[in-house]
C-alpha cells in the first residue's frame, strides 16, 4: 500500500458554495460526473462525495490542495454501480512517481455528510 486518504464534506455547506458560485460545478467536476448526477432529484450529495474523492486522493498521495487540477481526478461508475477513480494529468504524474498502480474507492453519504475513502496501492 502506498497511501490512504479519507475526506468528509458537509453537504449543506457544499450546497451553499455551489449556489453562491454556479460556475463551481464546471470547475470542479467533469462532464461525465455532471451527466451522472443530472437525473437525480438532489445531485448535491453525490457531487459532495465526488469532491471528497479528489481530496482523499490528495491525502493518499501525501500532497495538498493545488498539487493537481480538479479535472485530473474524477469518479466514474461501472454498469454494476461500483465507483472507480480516473487519474490523469498532474495527478497521474504524482501517482506514478509514488509507485501507485491501482486505486480503491469507497463513497457514501447521508443527509448531512459525504465521505470518500481512497487507497493507493
Amino acid at each position: 500500500m502506498i497511501g490512504i486518504g479519507v475526506d468528509a464534506v458537509e453537504i449543506e455547506r457544499f450546497r451553499t458554495s455551489l449556489t453562491r458560485t454556479p460556475t463551481m460545478r464546471e470547475r470542479l467536476f467533469t462532464a461525465e460526473e455532471l451527466a451522472y448526477v443530472a437525473p437525480k432529484s438532489d445531485p448535491v450529495p453525490s457531487l459532495a462525495a465526488r469532491f471528497a474523492a479528489r481530496e482523499a486522493v490528495m491525502k493518499a498521495l501525501g500532497v495538498g490542495l493545488g498539487a493537481f487540477g480538479f479535472h485530473d481526478v474524477w469518479v466514474s461508475r461501472a454498469a454494476s454501480g461500483v465507483p472507480s477513480l480516473n487519474v490523469t494529468g498532474a495527478a497521474a504524474v504524482l501517482a506514478e512517481a509514488a509507485g501507485v498502480s491501482r486505486w480503491h474507492l469507497s463513497l457514501t453519504h447521508s443527509d448531512l455528510i459525504a465521505i470518500a475513502y481512497v487507497i493507493a496501492e
